[in-house]
C-alpha cells in the first residue's frame, strides 16, 4: 500500500545472526540445545516447587515465577529464530513482530521486577528472621508476584504501543534476529523523540528502582552476615543469597554492557547482537542451572524424585 512517497510496512525482514551457511548450521544446533535445556530446567523447577512440600516457601515460590518468566520470554524469541535459520525468507508479519516484542518486553520486565522482589525476600529472611513468616505471608507473596506481572504487562503495552504507533517507511529490514525496540524505532521516518523519552521513563526508571532495591537489600544483608559470630552461620546465610546474586549480576551486567558504553556503528551493532543472544537465549537457560547447582534443597529434592522413580520402575 502506498500513500504519496511513503510505503506502509506490512511485514519486516529479519537479517538474523549470520549469512554464513556453515555458521548457520552450527548456531541452529547450538540454540536448539540451549532451548531444550531451558525448557527442561525451567519446567523442572516449576514442577519441583509445585509438588514438593519442602519447597513450599516464599523463596521457591518466587523462583518458580522466575522460571515461568524465563520460559515465556525465551519462547517468544528462540523458536522463531530457529525457524529463520532454515527459512529462505526471514520475514515476520507486522502483527507477529508486535506480538513478539510485547511478550518479550513483558516477561523480561517481569523478571527484573521479580529479581527485585527476591532481593527483598532475602533481606527479610536474613535481617528479620523472626518476623519473616509474618512479613512474607502467602497473601503478600501473591501480591508481590502479581505486581511484578502487572508491571511487566503494563510497561510492555506502553513500549510496544509507542513503537508500533510510528510510521515505518525508510525500510522494513531489521538488522537483528528478533523484533527489539532499538532497531525498530530507527526504521521510522517520523520523530522518535517521544519514544526515547518513553524508553527512559517507562523502561529506565522502574529498572533503576529494582536495581537500587537489590543494591540496598544486599548492603543490609552483607552487614547482617558480617555481624554473625559463627563461621557456619555466615556461610549458611551467604549460601541462601549467592544464587540470586549470581542471576542479578549476569542480567544487569549484560544490560550495563549494552547501554553504558561508547556507541560506534557496525561494531556496536555486532556487540548488541551478541549481548541480545545472551540475555534472550542464554540467561533463561542459566538461571535454573545456577539455582539447581548452588542449592542443596533443590538437589536433594531432585535426587529423591529420581530415587522414587527408580524404585517404581524396578517394582514394575
Amino acid at each position: 500500500m502506498e500513500g504519496g512517497n511513503q510505503t506502509i510496512v506490512s511485514e519486516f525482514i529479519l537479517l538474523g545472526l549470520t549469512d554464513d551457511p556453515k555458521l548457520k548450521i552450527l548456531l541452529l544446533w547450538l540454540l536448539l540445545l540451549v532451548y531444550i535445556i531451558t525448557l527442561m530446567g525451567n519446567i523442572g523447577i516449576i514442577v519441583l516447587t509445585a509438588t514438593n512440600s519442602h519447597l513450599q516457601t516464599p523463596m521457591y515460590f518466587f523462583l518458580s515465577n522466575l522460571s515461568f518468566s524465563d520460559l515465556c520470554y525465551s519462547s517468544a524469541i528462540t523458536p522463531n529464530t530457529l525457524h529463520h535459520f532454515l527459512a529462505e525468507r526471514k520475514s515476520i508479519s507486522f502483527i507477529g513482530c508486535a506480538t513478539q516484542m510485547y511478550f518479550f518486553v513483558a516477561f523480561v520486565t517481569t523478571e527484573s521486577f521479580l529479581l527485585g522482589v527476591m532481593a527483598y525476600d532475602r533481606y527479610v529472611a536474613i535481617c528479620n528472621p523472626l518476623l519473616y513468616p509474618v512479613i512474607m505471608n502467602k497473601r503478600v507473596c501473591n501480591q508481590l508476584a502479581a505486581g511484578a506481572y502487572v508491571g511487566g504487562l503494563l510497561e510492555s503495552c506502553i513500549q510496544t504501543g509507542c513503537t508500533f504507533h510510528l510510521v515505518f517507511c525508510r525500510s522494513n529490514v531489521i538488522n537483528h534476529f528478533f523484533c527489539d525496540i532499538p532497531p525498530l524505532i530507527h526504521l521510522s521516518c517520523t520523530d522518535i523523540t517521544i519514544n526515547v523519552i518513553v524508553i527512559f521513563i517507562v523502561g529506565g526508571i522502574p529498572t533503576l528502582i529494582c536495581f537500587f532495591t537489590i543494591i540496598i537489600s544486599y548492603t543490609y544483608i552483607l552487614s547482617t552476615i558480617l555481624r554473625i559470630h559463627s563461621a557456619n552461620g555466615r556461610c549458611k546465610a551467604f549460601n541462601t543469597c549467592i544464587s540470586h546474586f549470581t542471576c542479578v549480576t549476569i542480567l544487569y551486567g549484560t544490560v550495563i554492557f549494552m547501554y553504558f558504553r561508547p556507541n560506534s556503528s557496525s561494531y556496536a551493532l555486532d556487540q548488541d547482537q551478541v549481548a541480545s543472544v545472551f540475555y534472550s537465549v542464554v540467561i533463561p537457560m542459566l538461571n535454573p542451572l545456577i539455582y539447581s547447582l548452588r542449592n542443596k534443597e533443590v538437589i536433594n529434592t531432585l535426587k529423591n524424585v529420581i530415587g522414587k522413580n527408580k524404585v517404581c520402575l524396578q517394582s514394575q
